[in-house]
C-alpha cells in the first residue's frame, strides 16, 4: 500500500504535511503569503482582485478592537489575526455552504491545522463569550465584503447568504492604510500588511513577558 502523501513545499524551503503538522514546519512570510494567495468568496470579485484571507484577517482584527474600545491584549489580537491562519497553510478557504459535503475527513484536517497554529504562536483557546464576540466580527466582515466585494445586493446577503449581519459602509482598512474603500489589495501588498501585524503583535507579546 502506497504511503499517502501530503507535502507542501514552503517558500522558506520548510516542508509542511498536512496529515501530520508540527509547529515548526513554517516562517511567519509563508504564512502570510499562504494567506495573500488564498482567496475569499471563491474568488469571485466585482474588483479586478478577488479579497484575500490575509486582507480580511486584518479587517477582522480592527473589528474586535473597535468592539472592544481599542483595548485589547495582544495575545488576543494575534488570536483575531490569525483566525483564518490553517487556510494558509491548506491554501484553501472552503465556502461554508460546501464546507458539510468535504466531510469529517476535512474537518479533523483543519483542526489539526488550527491546533499547530495555536501551538506555534502560544494562542489560549476561546472561550465560549470570547468565541461569540469573535464570530460577530466575522460576520460583520462578511457582510460588508458580500456588498462591497462580491457585488451581493443587502436584500441577497440576509435572505440568499443567510447572513444576518448589519452592512458596514466605512471600510476600518481605509482608514488605517488609505486607499479605495472595500478594494482588495494585491497579493504582495496583502502579504506585507499581514506580516508587519503579525511582526509587531509577536513583538508586543515578547516585550510583555519581559517587562
Amino acid at each position: 500500500m502506497l504511503q499517502q502523501r501530503a507535502w507542501v513545499r514552503m517558500p522558506s524551503g520548510k516542508r509542511l504535511d498536512l496529515l501530520n503538522p508540527t509547529p515548526f514546519d513554517w516562517d511567519d512570510a509563508d504564512l502570510a503569503l499562504g494567506l495573500a494567495r488564498t482567496y475569499r468568496w471563491g474568488g469571485h470579485s466585482a474588483w479586478p482582485l478577488p479579497l484575500s484571507v490575509a486582507q480580511h484577517s486584518i479587517t477582522v482584527m480592527l473589528l474586535q478592537r473597535a468592539a472592544l474600545g481599542g483595548r485589547v491584549d495582544p495575545l488576543l489580537e494575534l488570536r483575531e489575526l490569525l483566525h483564518d491562519a490553517e487556510e494558509g497553510l491548506l491554501g484553501f478557504d472552503a465556502l461554508s455552504v460546501i464546507k458539510p459535503f468535504l466531510g469529517e475527513g476535512f474537518r479533523a484536517l483543519t483542526k489539526r491545522l488550527e491546533h499547530v497554529v495555536f501551538l506555534r504562536y502560544g494562542l489560549p483557546s476561546w472561550t465560549a463569550a470570547e468565541h461569540a464576540r469573535h464570530k460577530r466580527a466575522d460576520r460583520l466582515a462578511a457582510a460588508s465584503e458580500a456588498v462591497h466585494v462580491a457585488g451581493w445586493s443587502r436584500d441577497e446577503v440576509r435572505r440568499t447568504l443567510k447572513i444576518r449581519a448589519a452592512v458596514l459602509e466605512d471600510d476600518p482598512l481605509a482608514a488605517v492604510y488609505g486607499g479605495a474603500p472595500w478594494e482588495p489589495w494585491p497579493p504582495a501588498l496583502a502579504c506585507e500588511r499581514f506580516l508587519a501585524e503579525l511582526d509587531r503583535l509577536t513583538r508586543l507579546i515578547r516585550e510583555g513577558e519581559h517587562a
